[in-house]
């Protein structure tokens, strides 16, 4: 996959739903255009729509928007692809999603999902301990899909597992996810502890305590942590997290370039930081200079 721009300010968001009042729930190409451009005003270069969980007929739906939208663009932040998160996810970790919306891992749901669309599908968020799972991931590395590991009840011999299929990642660290305990440290100290996974990180000072953020730096390789925003419409966007009912954190409501700017205020060097939101997710989505 080629990226207009060779230069380390290319930012580069793996993971985003949406911005304002647009997100990746629609049918229309124009709202992906408008999603993506509100990120490209805020210093973004490129990024994957997140798509969220739900009957396949209507994921389908939302991919095709996004793949219109790939179409349809002449220039400003380029429409990488698509990230899946779900529907193979744990409904006891559903976070801010609604888990009534996961599927059961399925040959036949995996097939029905991905048809026709295996050429814009870049990533799959999958749940490993779920019963199938593992089949799942198999066979999304077959199809060239990278898989991250979320929304996860998984112990650290379930997280190993799912490496071994063939995972490469996990999904926002640390949120909607088993948490550490010093005798199971689940998912989240798996990702911390593995040198291999890339782990995705959410700098809204909102998701992950500051001191969480300094413990990842100081355990994890430079080289495996990939920035991402995880945002999300709703209002207030631009200015810090996106809450709902009960004060749940639905995501987060700032742009790349603004947790470039919170981890440089708690002491990560520039030059790293930048590392984070543009070499590491380029190398990861293996993009190359045109």
């Amino acid at each position: 996959m080629a990226y207009t721009g060779g230069n380390k300010q290319y930012l580069v968001d793996i993971h985003v739903h949406g911005a304002a009042e647009y997100d990746t729930r629609t049918r229309r190409q124009d709202d992906i255009i408008h999603l993506a451009n509100i990120h490209g005003k805020h210093g973004t270069s490129a990024l994957l729509p997140a798509i969220y969980p739900g009957p396949v007929e209507l994921m389908r739906d939302h991919m095709d928007a996004v793949r219109r939208a790939m179409t349809a663009q002449r220039s400003g932040v380029q429409i990488l692809g698509v990230y899946l998160e779900g529907p193979f996810l744990n409904p006891e970790r559903a976070g801010s999603l609604d888990g009534k919306s996961f599927a059961e891992p399925s040959v036949e749901t995996l097939r029905r999902l991905v048809e026709d669309n295996e050429d814009i599908i870049k990533i799959v968020s999958i749940a490993p301990e779920l019963p199938g799972a593992l089949k799942i991931i198999e066979l999304c590395r077959e199809k060239g899909f990278l898989v991250h590991m979320g929304h996860s009840d998984a112990t650290f011999e379930q997280a190993e597992e799912g490496k071994r299929a063939g995972a490469t990642g996990i999904t926002h660290l640390f949120n909607a996810m088993r948490g550490f305990h010093h005798r199971e440290p689940g998912l989240a100290g798996f990702g911390l502890m593995d040198e291999d996974i890339f782990v995705e990180i959410i700098a809204d000072m909102a998701h992950l305590h500051p001191q969480s953020l300094k413990m990842l730096f100081d355990m994890k390789l430079p080289e495996k942590i990939i920035l991402i925003s995880d945002s999300v419409k709703g209002p207030g966007w631009g200015s810090g997290p996106i809450r709902g009912p009960g004060g749940i954190l639905q995501g987060s409501g700032i742009p790349l370039s603004d947790g470039i700017k919170n981890l440089v205020s708690l002491g990560v060097p520039p030059e790293r930081a930048l590392q984070f939101a543009s070499e590491n997710p380029r190398n990861y989505l293996g993009l190359t200079t045109t």
